[in-house]
């Protein structure tokens, strides 16, 4: 596949990432207080989808780790606030077997194996943890507003998530930077923005 296509992919899922942000950050905005729209996490699931693609495509394992452990927990926030039914049965179906599905395929046609994933030549092994790492934290911030969210019953963003956001974002851009990924750059570098002005925004909130 030409190179073009699978950056184009990389970037529409970013888009859709920042959209979602963005989306959430004004409405933060407006109402003086950080606020979950019910649309975050169907354009999640979808990004997450598309981002796992093209991690798949560039054969990097930091981006596919990280896809891997989101995209079910994007899964499980459309069933808290609901959601998740509305969506057509055999589509739920595909959506919980699709992560599955692409890595047994990549092993049945030996197109990758598990060691190669950690020697891709193009990734030094350090690079590797510091990306792996970067993702690792990242995907920590869902991991804990899941756990927040089932303790309250309700889909919320929380302040640790924003905490873990900037912390983990902030070394996938150090990664980026030294992979020359423009799609991890790109996506990320905004996202830090948006990151502090939550917390700060948070922060008032529980002063006030």
């Amino acid at each position: 596949m030409n190179d073009w296509i699978i950056y184009l992919l990389g970037f529409i899922a970013q888009l859709l990432f920042s959209g979602r942000m963005i989306a959430q950050w004004l409405l933060s905005e407006k109402n003086k207080r950080v606020v979950t729209p019910q649309f975050f996490w169907h354009i999640s699931l979808l990004a997450s989808f598309l981002l796992f693609i093209y991690g798949y495509l560039r054969d990097d394992f930091a981006i596919m780790l990280g896809q891997t452990l989101t995209y079910f927990i994007y899964i499980r926030n459309l069933q808290l606030q609901g959601d998740w039914k509305k969506i057509n049965r055999y589509v739920r179906v595909f959506l919980w077997i699709f992560p599955l599905f692409v890595v047994i395929y990549g092993f049945n046609n030996n197109q990758y194996d598990a060691a190669a994933l950690f020697r891709n030549v193009d990734i030094p092994m350090w690079l590797l943890v510091v990306g792996t790492a970067g993702q690792l934290i990242f995907t920590l911030r869902f991991i804990y507003q899941w756990a927040y969210s089932e303790r309250r019953k309700s889909s919320s963003l929380p302040l640790g998530f924003w905490i873990l956001s900037l912390l983990g974002s902030s070394l996938i851009i150090y990664y980026a930077i030294l992979r020359e990924d423009p799609v991890l750059l790109a996506g990320h570098s905004f996202g830090v923005i948006m990151y502090l002005r939550n917390i700060y925004i948070q922060k008032n909130e529980v002063k006030g």
